[in-house]
């Protein structure tokens, strides 16, 4: 099994700055190196949507358009644990944050695509 674990979140005020990191534990934690790895938040009310994506060795990003330019996704493969840089935090980004593991090597915008979740980390961004 794999286990994902969230950290990073918190509150912070508009403009500012936050890391998420998701570290990968578990008996097969070191096989999610081979996989995609995703980012995705829920915020009250609203389904969870995507936030950015990452292949297998970093080759390929995407992000939602309205982050785009301010979060940064990237990963450490040795360490099995995959980071969220986001700089020019918005009162729009509130939500609760979740990391996850694809089921095949690309990066991946569909939750589809993904078969271990985490528990979640909350971002909450004042005005």
């Amino acid at each position: 099994q794999v286990q994902l674990v969230e950290t990073g979140g918190g509150l912070v005020q508009a403009g500012n700055s936050l890391r998420l990191s998701c570290a990968a534990s578990g008996s097969y934690a070191r096989t999610i190196s081979n996989n995609g790895m995703g980012w995705f938040r829920q915020a009250p009310g609203k389904e969870r949507e995507f936030v950015a994506t990452i292949s297998w060795n970093g080759g390929a990003t995407n992000y939602l358009d309205s982050v785009q330019g301010r979060f940064t996704i990237s990963r450490d493969r040795v360490k099995n644990t995959v980071y969220l840089q986001m700089n020019d935090l918005r009162v729009e980004d509130t939500a609760v944050y979740y990391c996850a593991a694809s089921r095949s090597a690309a990066a991946s915008t569909s939750t589809d695509m993904y078969r271990y979740w985490g528990q979640g980390t909350q971002v909450t961004v004042s005005s």
